[in-house]
């Protein structure tokens, strides 16, 4: 709480009425224990009235003890007022008198939390003086009842930490999910791993000690404060009644049982049951049960919300920052330095064009943000002749704007998106290409993929693991007969052979089975088809990356085969959405198909 404002006259001690109207809201035990302790201290400072001191000094030691003393009172400024106007003050209060509260320091310090204490307990008017922290202002974002939350047993196998992330709202686990979570335990797979993590955090909140499991056990007993609910077992049998056509022995109809009998037993309080099953949640609104999927794995609601990596100015946008534009030369980079309204709409490293009939275009990238004022860098144009990337260039302006990216040793990680035909894979492999045997940027060029089929799986593959991956970097064997042949004219067979041969040996392929504990130092990485990998693996893959290496991720999202994986839970979709605006990374969306016009317009009409 503020300390009060300094004395102007010698200070006078407070009667005791003063106190005993500010305590007025206590019971009368405290109001006699503040009475007794404010005598004591009377007594003490009267004990002390001898002792002289000077004038000046005395000033200075009476502001300090004003401090507890005013502390023991109500923190509201309009109590504390009205007690002092209660309590009459001498106009010429003796010298001595005062000089002397300096005397008893220690004792009053001693006595001062008796005090305060007692005094206290007055919500509204400490909630008037001491402002309030962000920590309890956060706490107290819901304005709504609690919701009492019945998990399903494929939740806690998707997401072992779905547990804690239901805020403040309770969940309530059926025995028959411990049944099925004891039942996929097993195993070396990712289901059985997250069984078992799911079964350890239970075990850590139900040995906690000194908690009632009959009365809900605290979801941030364990340190996880984002938590604010309790964590509800079937501890005892619960009536309920489904429908004759509901087979009783099946574990989704028990679980809709529980929902049942918690809403009949809860009511008005809402209990809606949680499950990554669909005909689960079909079935429990069929029966008039509140049902919803398990949103918290999503990056994104929506796919068409994902950052696109690009921003189109204004029409009117040089109209308006043209007066106050700033403009320099850095090598072969133009930049220029606008303010603008729009530059709130930006991020680092996204890129801005400018098209409009009649003048001139702008191409540029964002590398620097404050507050309204932004620094745009123009790009190279690798669509010209002479910038052409290992017999490569560009077709359209996303291209463009990704080859800035692929050729940037400032940028560490690059994603790339967009439909069948866009030239992901090529420009990669070109971008890599040149840097790793004409640069010596890089050492190597490393690509994986996820290897799911797109029907059904033909079998184990013979050979080593390059082998085994051969049939999966068909791409690769694509794109690499394409470049091979715009590299260097016309070499003939020998010349073809001999490229083929010292390109093959810097490229080298891997599963991603065996990534796990690697570190590539100055490698140039491709993750083909990221469009089928998961948040988890994502950040394995990405972790990898040690000094000097670049990744880039690349992947169509309407071509996902991964079951259980969707456009906003996709792993591409994740890292796209967690690196945007970083200093070191950037992500285009390329529209425009360049492979042939059957596959652009199939893409279009399919």
């Amino acid at each position: 709480m503020p300390l009060p404002p300094a004395p102007t006259k010698r200070a006078a001690l407070l009667s005791p009425e003063a106190f005993r109207q500010s305590a007025a809201s206590a019971n009368a035990q405290e109001s006699d224990d503040a009475v007794d302790a404010i005598a004591d201290t009377e007594t003490v400072v009267a004990s002390a009235a001898a002792a002289p001191r000077s004038r000046k000094k005395t000033a200075a030691l009476v502001s300090a003890p004003s401090a507890p003393t005013t502390a023991a009172a109500p923190s509201s400024k309009r109590v504390a007022g009205k007690s002092a106007k209660s309590a009459p003050v001498p106009a010429t209060a003796p010298a001595p008198v005062a000089a002397a509260v300096a005397a008893p320091v220690a004792p009053a310090r001693a006595e001062a939390p008796a005090v305060a204490p007692r005094a206290a307990p007055q919500p509204a008017a400490v909630s008037k003086a001491v402002p309030v922290s962000k920590g309890k202002t956060r706490a107290a974002r819901n304005t709504g009842p609690k919701k009492m939350f019945v998990l399903d047993t494929n939740v806690l196998l998707h997401d072992p930490t779905s547990l804690f992330r239901f805020e403040e709202h309770d969940i309530f686990l059926p025995m028959i999910v411990l049944e099925e979570l004891d039942g996929h335990k097993k195993g070396m797979t990712e289901v059985a791993r997250n069984g078992r993590q799911v079964s350890r955090s239970l075990d850590a909140l139900a040995a906690v000690d000194g908690e009632d499991i009959a009365n809900g056990l605290p979801l941030n007993a364990t340190g996880q404060t984002a938590a604010n609910g309790k964590l509800y077992f079937q501890t005892s049998t619960l009536s309920y009644t489904l429908p004759s056509s509901l087979p009783q022995g099946k574990a989704d109809n028990q679980i809709l049982g529980v929902v049942e009998s918690l809403r009949a037993q809860f009511a008005p309080r809402q209990v809606v049951l949680v499950s990554k099953d669909i005909n689960m949640r079909v079935k429990a609104r069929a029966l008039g049960l509140d049902a919803e999927d398990y949103q918290n794995d999503k990056a994104l609601e929506d796919g068409d919300l994902l950052y696109s990596g690009m921003f189109a100015l204004p029409a009117d946008f040089w109209t308006k920052v043209g007066k106050n534009v700033e403009s320099w030369q850095s090598g072969a980079q133009t930049h220029y330095r606008v303010t603008s309204p729009a530059v709130a709409q930006m991020m680092i490293n996204q890129f801005v064009f400018f098209e409009a009939p009649g003048e001139p275009s702008l191409y540029a990238r964002v590398t620097e943000i404050r507050d309204k004022t932004a620094v745009l860098e123009t790009l190279k144009d690798y669509g010209s002749s002479k910038n052409a990337v290992w017999g490569v260039n560009t077709r359209n302006r996303e291209q463009n704007f990704a080859m800035n990216l692929l050729m940037d040793p400032d940028i560490d990680f690059v994603t790339l998106t967009g439909t069948a035909g866009t030239g992901k894979t090529l420009m990669a492999l070109a971008a890599g290409l040149t840097q790793v045997l004409d640069e010596r940027r890089y050492t190597e060029i490393i690509m994986t993929r996820a290897t799911v089929s797109v029907g059904e799986d033909i079998g184990f593959l013979p050979g080593t693991e390059e082998e085994k991956m051969g049939p999966w970097m068909g791409a690769l064997d694509d794109n690499l007969e394409f470049l091979a042949k715009g590299d260097g004219g016309n070499p003939g067979e020998w010349g073809r052979a001999a490229t083929n041969e010292l390109i093959r040996s810097r490229i080298k392929i891997k599963s991603m089975n065996f990534m796990r504990g690697r570190t590539f130092l100055n490698k140039y990485v491709i993750i083909d088809e990221a469009q089928n990998l998961t948040p988890k693996q994502m950040k394995t893959l990405i972790t990898r990356a040690g000094p000097g290496t670049k990744i880039i991720c690349m992947g169509n999202l309407a071509q996902i085969d991964t079951p259980y994986l969707t456009e906003g839970s996709s792993g591409l979709t994740f890292a796209v959405d967690r690196f945007k605006g970083w200093p070191h990374s950037g992500h285009i969306t390329l529209a425009r198909g360049e492979r042939s016009r059957l596959a652009d317009f199939a893409s279009e009409v399919l």
